[in-house]
């Protein structure tokens, strides 16, 4: 599964900052952020996490996210 937020990660600092809390999680098979995007979108593929649990994850790192529809 493939989920897409809207976030508030915005350049190479936030990417640094938030990569320990995403990759901490072996849930996570693979993730992205394109912070070039209007609204830096985050792509985070998962087999078990729902969307609320990843935006869990985003929230603790102390960033904001919010599903999209891509």
């Amino acid at each position: 599964m493939k989920y897409y937020f809207k976030t508030n990660i915005n350049c190479n600092g936030c990417i640094a900052s938030i990569t320990p809390y995403l990759n901490a999680n072996n849930e996570i098979k693979h993730w992205t952020v394109d912070t070039q995007s209007e609204g830096k979108i985050l792509t985070v593929e998962t087999d078990s996490l729902t969307d609320v649990m990843v935006e869990d994850i985003v929230n603790t790192a102390g960033f904001k996210a919010e599903k999209v529809d891509q």
